[in-house]
C-alpha cells in the first residue's frame, strides 16, 4: 500500500539550508491499518515523547473501538444492526460519531455512505490480505438494492438499531480524520503548539515547523513521490482519496476500496481526489469524508459535490491522469512536474 499525502520533512529542511534549526522529534506507528506520523516541534524530547506516545495511545483506543469486522464495539453494533428491531447499546462517543457520520453522509447526497459495509466486504476489503477475486454480481446488486443508509439507524436512549438488516458500518472513511482531530486536541491540552500528524493520508497541522509552515507533499497517484507541494497552515487539515491504496486487478482492471454505494461497484473514472479543509471544529474529520463524495462523484460530479460538502480547495485526477483543480487551491499548490495538463475550475 502507498500512502496518498506524507510529509516531506527533507524538502523542507533543505530549503531551510546548512540544517540551522532542530529537527522535531518524530514517531511512527501502525494503526487503522496503515502507517501513522506524529512529529513535534519546539518542545524537548521527553515532553514531546510522552505528548506523542499519548496521541499514539489514543489512536489505538479507537482502532479497536471503531473496527468495522474484528471483534469490538462496532462489530457488536453490526450484529445487531443485522437483525432489525435488535437494539445495542452504545457509549456517548459513539452516538456522537455515528449522529454525525448520518450528517455528513446526508450533506454528501448518500456519496459517502458508512453503511454500506457488506457491500466493502463482499469486494474482499474487510481483510488484512486483500485477494483478487471478483464478487458474485446477484450478491452486488442485491446489497445496492437493498440500499442501507445510515439515516437507517436509530438512536435513543443509549441504543441503537437498524431498520435495514443490510447495514453494515464501516467508519474506514471516517475514523483517521477524527482520530487526527481527537489528536489535535490531545496535544493542545498539553501545550503542544507545533505538530504534525499524518494518519495515512491524512494531515492536521498545529502552528509551524520552525520559522516555516509545515510542508508537505501529495502523492502522484501513478509515481512514485509528490505529484506537488503546499505549506500546510496552522489548524488546516488535508486529505486524499486515491485507488493506488487499497485495490486489486483483475484482467487489467483496477478496483478500489472507494465504492459507489449507487451502483454497489468500486468507482471508476478517477484516480485520486484531495480536499484542503479550513481550521475549525472537525476540520480533520471533514479531511477524511470530503474526499470520497468528490472521487465517487468523478469527472462530471465532482465540483459539485465538494460544493455540497463546503469545500472550495479541491483537486481531482482523473483516469487520463488529466489535474482538475479549484483556483483556491491551485494557488496554494506548488507541482513538481513539467507539462502536467491541468484544468482550473471555478
Amino acid at each position: 500500500m502507498r500512502f496518498s499525502i506524507f510529509s516531506v520533512f527533507a524538502l523542507a529542511a533543505g530549503l531551510a539550508g546548512c540544517g540551522e534549526e532542530p529537527k522535531p522529534y518524530h514517531q511512527q506507528a501502525y494503526v487503522f491499518g496503515t502507517l501513522v506520523e506524529i512529529s513535534i516541534d519546539g518542545e524537548e524530547e521527553a515532553r514531546a515523547r510522552q505528548a506523542a506516545g499519548e496521541v499514539s495511545a489514543e489512536f489505538d483506543r479507537l482502532h479497536k473501538k471503531l473496527h468495522a469486522w474484528k471483534p469490538g464495539p462496532m462489530k457488536d453494533l453490526n450484529d445487531a444492526f443485522a437483525q432489525p428491531g435488535r437494539r445495542a447499546p452504545l457509549d456517548q462517543e459513539m452516538s456522537a460519531i455515528l449522529q454525525d457520520a448520518t450528517r455528513l453522509s446526508e450533506l454528501s447526497g448518500g456519496l459517502f455512505n458508512p453503511a454500506i459495509g457488506r457491500l466493502i466486504a463482499l469486494w474482499g476489503f474487510h481483510s488484512d490480505e486483500i485477494r483478487a477475486a471478483l464478487p458474485d454480481a446477484a450478491q452486488v446488486k442485491a446489497l445496492a438494492a437493498a440500499r442501507p443508509r445510515m439515516t437507517d439507524i436509530a438512536l435513543s436512549g443509549g441504543q441503537a438499531e437498524s431498520r435495514n438488516g443490510a447495514v453494515h458500518v464501516d467508519l474506514g472513511g471516517y475514523a483517521k480524520g477524527y482520530a487526527l482531530d481527537r489528536a489535535a486536541a490531545l496535544l493542545k491540552a498539553r501545550g503542544v503548539r507545533n505538530a504534525l500528524v499524518n494518519v495515512g493520508g491524512n494531515v492536521l497541522a498545529l502552528g509551524s515547523h520552525g520559522k516555516r509552515p509545515w510542508r508537505i507533499g501529495i502523492q502522484h497517484p501513478r509515481k512514485p513521490g509528490p505529484l506537488a507541494v503546499l505549506d500546510l497552515r496552522d489548524g488546516e487539515a488535508i486529505g486524499t482519496s486515491g485507488d493506488y491504496q487499497r485495490y486489486y486487478e483483475v484482467g487489467g482492471q483496477r478496483y478500489s476500496h472507494l465504492i459507489d454505494p449507487r451502483s454497489g461497484y468500486p468507482a471508476q473514472g478517477v484516480q485520486a481526489a484531495t480536499v484542503l479543509i479550513a481550521p475549525g471544529p472537525g476540520a480533520g474529520t471533514l479531511s477524511d469524508v470530503a474526499s470520497k463524495p468528490l472521487f465517487i462523484a468523478g469527472p462530471a460530479g465532482w465540483r459539485q459535490a465538494a460544493e455540497s460538502m463546503g469545500v472550495t480547495r479541491a483537486l481531482l485526477i482523473d483516469a487520463k491522469g488529466e489535474i482538475h483543480v479549484t483556483p483556491a487551491l491551485r494557488q496554494r499548490l506548488e507541482f513538481l512536474e513539467p507539462g502536467l495538463a491541468l484544468h482550473e475550475i471555478h
